[in-house]
């Protein structure tokens, strides 16, 4: 799964990705219409992980994780670069939105910038539509299909919705016409969040952010989320470890870094939870969508432990936590459950996998 990150000019937005996935990629504080991407891996940090890793002392531990892909800054009216197959593929946005002061641009204004970008995806959709349109009617003039006709109709729907600057990710779909359109990789149809880059004195604000700048409106639009974080301070942050983080936080009035935040909202847009596995080679969180089954579960393991599926071992965290690792003692309390392959998982459940494959 992937997240794609956008922000307009100068809303620290490389600096985030950097934060996000580990990269050190130089900030270009004044560039605009860039065409290079940068990709990485974020981890998403995750408290139960760290007490199974305790718990069962393996050899290796794996946080689950996504991939983030950093497109150029967009400025308002240079919407080139959002048509990068690598930016278009992503499931979800994560737009960083200037929320500090900057000598060229001026104070900020968060809803100026969210409404300008959102403009910006709204109107690249409309050019996608518009000339599937023209295609469309050329064809359907030469010979009548009915595949193409439907598609004419559900495209002129979006195309109305889009000219009323109504994001797609707004408009109710059907099952059938979500997949009919799934392979146009609309922008303003993905899942977004809104992340304030704060500036350093105004983290004891960031709780507060929706209404200092008036976006309560905002994040009560379907499939978008505000959030909050300060690049600069959390660069600081990742910088120290142990006490002395812990220390540097308590100052800030933080119970934990605000980049684990961002992590984690990005992980729930992109609509993942995590199952566990666990042993003494490898305690490992495995991202999943929600909603999946135990035999597809199975599958991201590995292909061949969903092929020879047979049941799947289930317990929750917090029953294994409670009886400090031991499967034995989970079993005698009738807390070992034996689930077949339409089983959902659901989140921070530990799976061991029965399975067959046959030579």
């Amino acid at each position: 799964m992937k997240i794609g990150l956008i922000g307009l000019p100068k809303s620290g937005k490389t600096t985030l990705f950097n934060l996000l996935t580990g990269s050190a990629i130089a900030t270009a504080r004044y560039d605009t219409g860039r065409a290079e991407l940068h990709t990485g891996v974020a981890r998403v940090p995750d408290p139960r992980v760290e007490r199974l890793s305790a718990l069962f002392k393996p050899k290796k531990t794996t946080y689950a994780s996504f991939e983030v892909v950093d497109l150029a800054g967009i400025a308002k009216g240079e919407r080139g670069g959002l048509e990068t197959k690598e930016f278009r593929d992503a499931d979800a946005l994560l737009h960083v939105v200037r929320a500090f002061a900057d000598e060229i641009a001026g104070p900020p204004d968060p809803r100026r910038d969210i409404v300008d970008l959102e403009t910006e995806l709204i109107l690249a959709d409309l050019e996608v539509i518009e000339r599937r349109l023209e295609r469309l009617e050329a064809s359907i003039r030469k010979q009548h299909k009915e595949v193409e006709a439907r598609e004419q109709e559900i495209l002129r729907r979006l195309k109305s919705a889009l000219e009323a600057e109504t994001p797609l990710r707004a408009v109710a779909l059907s099952r059938e016409e979500a997949k009919a359109i799934r392979g146009f990789t609309f922008l303003s149809e993905k899942p977004i969040l809104h992340c304030l880059n704060l500036d350093e004195k105004a983290i004891g604000d960031g709780s507060a952010v929706e209404a200092k700048y008036g976006l309560r409106d905002i994040a009560g639009r379907p499939r978008t989320r505000i959030g909050w974080v300060s690049a600069v301070i959390e660069t600081e942050v990742a910088q120290l470890a142990g006490l002395e983080q812990q220390a540097f936080l308590a100052d800030l009035g933080l119970k934990e870094p605000a980049i684990h935040r961002v992590l984690s909202d990005c992980y729930a847009l992109l609509g993942l939870v995590s199952f566990f596995t666990v042993g003494e080679d490898e305690v490992r969180a495995w991202p999943i969508p929600e909603g999946t089954r135990a035999q597809d579960a199975a599958g991201a393991v590995h292909s061949d432990i969903a092929r020879g599926f047979i049941r799947a071992e289930v317990n929750t965290y917090d029953d294994l936590v409670a009886a400090s690792g031991s499967f034995a003692d989970l079993r005698t309390r009738g807390q070992l459950r034996l689930e077949g392959k339409d089983y959902v998982v659901r989140d921070g459940e530990i799976c061991h996998f029965r399975f067959n494959v046959a030579k």
